[in-house]
Formats: structure tokens, C-alpha cells, sequence
């Protein structure tokens, strides 16, 4: 599977081993500005689809990450403790926020391949 997208501007990419990496996309980034604090979770912690996970501070504000999948936490990434900007440099590789260990049955529902969330943004639905 290829990386997903929520209409929430949240990217989820499977790995082999079942879990997602969670991160925010190019687009998020960018409207949000120079991030300078991300608010992780800690590693074990539920999450809810549809839910807050984490927060993500930028100098413009903090913005709520929604989770689109349930599941826990099963790693962060503590490189943005101290580089967060890790996220405006790399939303795709090395600003990945957090894992998770979620249910994968639900993982279609609602989310878009890049093609999908391209024309999603180009429509002005966000």
C-alpha cells in the first residue's frame, strides 16, 4: 500500500510488520508554517480515529493532529523533540511524527491515495 491521506492533511504509510508511520502532509506543513514544538504522545498510548493524537506548535499556532485510525503508539519520533523543524524539511521521511499499531480493516475507509488528495486539494476542500 501506498501512502494514504485524510482529509485532515494526515498521511499514514503501512508497514510490513502491520504498523502505520503517522505524519502530517506537505501541504499541513506548509499552511502551518515554521514548526517549532510538536506535543508527542508517549509510546503505548491509545489513539482514536478521528481523534486528537498529538499537537503540532508552529510560530502561526498549534494545530491538532487527527488520528485517522485507532490503535497505540508504538514509537515516536524523538528526533523532533529537538528538531521539529523536521517536519517542515521532511513531512515524508524524517519529520514522520509517530507509529502506530492500529486496525488495518478500517485503514481505506475515508483515507485517499496522493492522487486522490492532489484533486482534493486542488477542489479547495480543505
Amino acid at each position: 500500500m501506498d501512502r494514504l491521506f485524510s482529509r485532515d492533511h494526515v498521511w499514514l504509510l503501512s508497514e510490513q510488520n502491520g504498523e502505520f508511520i503517522l505524519g502530517i502532509s506537505e501541504f499541513a506543513q506548509q499552511q502551518l508554517g515554521d514548526i517549532v514544538f510538536v506535543d508527542l504522545p508517549s509510546v503505548a498510548d491509545q489513539v482514536t480515529a478521528q481523534q486528537s493524537c498529538l499537537v503540532v506548535e508552529s510560530v502561526k499556532s498549534a494545530s491538532d493532529v487527527i488520528s485517522p485510525i485507532s490503535g497505540h503508539i508504538s514509537a515516536i519520533n524523538e528526533q523532533l523533540i529537538d528538531s521539529p523543524e523536521l517536519i517542515n524539511e521532511s513531512p515524508y521521511q524524517e519529520g514522520w511524527i509517530i507509529r502506530i499499531n492500529g486496525d488495518s480493516s478500517a485503514v481505506l475507509e475515508g483515507n485517499m491515495s496522493e492522487d486522490e488528495y492532489n484533486k482534493f486539494l486542488e477542489t479547495g476542500s480543505n
